[in-house]
């Protein structure tokens, strides 16, 4: 299971990406703002993703059931406002509010990691505030 520990600012949400408690790498996405399509990260909750390939993004993870949004991805940017439309992009380091460093790096590890966890196909994701406990 990939546990994402969300924290909210104005412009951007920073996360950690974990599993079993071990810090993978850091991700960067839009503010939360009402899961508006191409403007929103998604709600918190619990999801199911699979493995997939684009021409763009080449093999990347695609997160499946998200409310009133599709094509919500795990893909590499290390600019939240530039790149992202609701996607997550993992990266290596935060460097200043919805700007990381390393991400293609970071996405190669995440690959990498959740090749380990996958389940037929799938991995769970469980998004949440960092400082919710279970």
């Amino acid at each position: 299971m990939l546990t994402l520990l969300r924290t909210y600012y104005p412009t951007a949400t920073h996360g950690k990406l974990m599993i079993d408690e071990q810090l993978i790498a850091f991700a960067i996405e839009l503010p939360w703002r009402e899961n508006r399509k191409r403007i929103s990260c998604i709600p918190e909750g619990t999801y199911t993703m699979r493995k997939r390939y684009s021409a763009k993004h080449k093999w990347h993870y695609i997160i499946e059931n998200v409310p009133n949004r599709s094509l919500i991805l795990f893909h590499p940017a290390n600019h939240a406002q530039k790149e992202l439309l609701g996607c997550i992009a993992p990266v290596t380091k935060i460097i200043k509010e919805g700007i990381g460093e390393q991400s293609r790096k970071a996405m190669q590890k995440l690959m990498e990691e959740l090749e380990k966890w996958k389940i037929n196909g799938t991995v769970k994701l469980v998004i949440k505030k960092e400082n919710d406990h279970e």
